[in-house]
């Protein structure tokens, strides 16, 4: 038991000085808070994804009918089924000690299944030899990039739906609060100044509308892949097997939806992903281009929610519930600062930056293929991981929100110049002459007191219905549609 707990401690040990000593902030300091994108995004995520595309793509070989590579046992299918279930980071490291000798990552992925007695690897394969007859048929006719850019997108998949759970959470909580807030009169502020009034929910309704048509152009992409050689021409199977339609084999391969725990054997696999007919070596990554633009274009939305929370938090609209033992300022002890939303505006930034430089740099290639795509893909974790921090942080800043109704009303009272806008329309309704440069001279640039409108208005030749309605109204009740809009999101 002793041994068990000096294990675990010096276990721990290592966890926190791999955190204090991380070159990012992503596996340092925020670590624990991206625990779902690491499986995904890290390098044994993407060893993961090769295993897994390598033996989707051995398996369905079986099913060509060549004489010599029968169809697979429903034992065999199993057994790679299970190793690609099953793939482990201890599995990753291996891979990774044998391509210390190969030094080629997807060559390295390759031995480790099917085994290399020179290099002394047994493989995946060891204890079937139906599968080790058939070992030469791993990686059969591919070039690294058809096990890459397949694997990409299955890392994209996978992060995308965890980016879409945040971003679906954020949804939901503004909602929320757009419905409960939807009759709270706020006073507007266009180009800063004081401007007609709307409502708390309605604003939030507004962010509401935007980020629902963003998270739509986000999953509405789709995420493509090719198997189709060193030049997307298909000449190593032509030039192996010309009688098979490769290219349908392919989209079959790559369309046909990735197995689940309780698939059965005689069921064929897939990867789940659309098929990419035309390609150079790689695949052109222009649905990443569209992937990641539609990413930045919601981190850019939210950047706009964080900057306009901070300002209500500023000007005393918001509450931040306390939290004990928590610190504002170093000095001011009564510091309760809107950390969670400048939080989530720098690394929204951070996020947008990486993507606008991954949707840029990545559909180009000279000629056929160069390697500047390879290391920058490595970053798509680091991108969409700035992402998902920044939804974490909003989420937990809209959590801390309270209304404060005595802020909000005594902006209200402190601005009936507001209600230049509608007596000037009434005005105009009636035909008044020169409705708008007489509110104009009387309100513009000056402190406007109720009793001067309420004067101003009992002076006018309008319908007394009119003149009633509008002495009757005030800066709080002059919010239009917004309660209704609010509702309705």
């Amino acid at each position: 038991m002793q041994a068990h707990a000096d294990a675990s401690l010096a276990h721990a040990a290592d966890a926190v000085d791999a955190a204090i000593t991380a070159l990012s902030p992503l596996d340092g300091r925020y670590a624990p808070k991206l625990a779902a994108l690491r499986p995904i995004f890290s390098e044994y995520g993407f060893m993961h994804r090769r295993v897994q595309v390598e033996l989707t793509w051995f398996e369905r070989l079986s099913d060509l009918g060549l004489p010599q590579f029968p169809p697979l046992s429903g034992a065999a299918r199993a057994h790679l089924r299970r190793v690609v279930r099953e793939f482990s980071p201890a599995d990753a490291a291996a891979i990774k000690a044998i391509e210390k000798t190969t030094n080629h990552d997807v060559k390295a992925v390759e031995y480790w299944i099917r085994g290399n007695a020179e290099l002394g690897v047994p493989g995946v394969f060891a204890g079937w030899p139906e599968l080790q007859r058939a070992g030469e048929f791993v990686h059969f006719a591919c070039t690294s990039e058809d096990i890459n850019n397949t694997s990409h997108a299955l890392q994209l998949q996978a992060g995308r739906a965890v980016l879409l759970q945040g971003l679906d959470a954020i949804i939901a909580r503004l909602r929320e609060a757009a419905h409960a807030w939807a009759a709270q009169p706020m006073l507007s502020r266009t180009h800063g100044q004081t401007a007609s009034p709307t409502t708390v929910g309605k604003e939030l309704a507004n962010v509401v509308a935007r980020l629902q048509a963003a998270r739509e152009r986000i999953a509405a992409v789709r995420l493509l892949a090719k198997m189709n050689g060193a030049v997307g021409n298909y000449n190593a199977h032509v030039a192996a097997c010309p009688d098979v339609d490769w290219e349908a084999f392919s989209r079959g391969v790559v369309e046909t939806p990735a197995p689940g725990p309780d698939t059965p054997p005689d069921v064929p696999i897939g990867l789940g992903l659309t098929f990419q007919p035309y390609s150079i070596q790689i695949e052109p990554h222009d649905y990443m281009a569209e992937l990641f633009d539609a990413v930045a274009r919601s981190n850019t939305i939210l950047v706009d929610l964080a900057r306009d929370v901070w300002g209500y938090i500023s000007l005393g609209y918001f509450k931040q519930k306390l939290k004990a033992g928590e610190i504002g300022s170093s000095t001011m002890p009564h510091k309760v600062n809107p950390i969670d939303f400048e939080n989530a505006e720098g690394n929204l930034g951070l996020a947008n930056a990486l993507l606008r430089h991954l949707s840029e740099k990545l559909p180009i290639s000279r000629w056929q293929r160069d390697l500047t795509d390879s290391t920058v893909l490595r970053n798509m974790g680091v991108a969409l991981g700035y992402a998902v921090l920044a939804h974490q942080s909003l989420l937990t800043g809209l959590a801390k929100l309270e209304l404060n109704p005595e802020a909000l009303a005594a902006d209200l009272n402190a601005a009936w110049e507001v209600l230049a806008e509608p007596i000037q329309t009434v005005m105009r309704l009636h035909g008044v002459p020169g409705a708008y440069e007489k509110l104009k001279a009387a309100t513009r640039g000056q402190t406007v007191t109720p009793e001067a409108l309420h004067a101003l208005i009992a002076s006018l030749d309008i319908p007394a219905a009119d003149k009633a309605r509008l002495l009757a109204l005030t800066p709080a009740q002059y919010t239009g549609l917004a309660e209704a809009l609010a509702r309705r999101i």
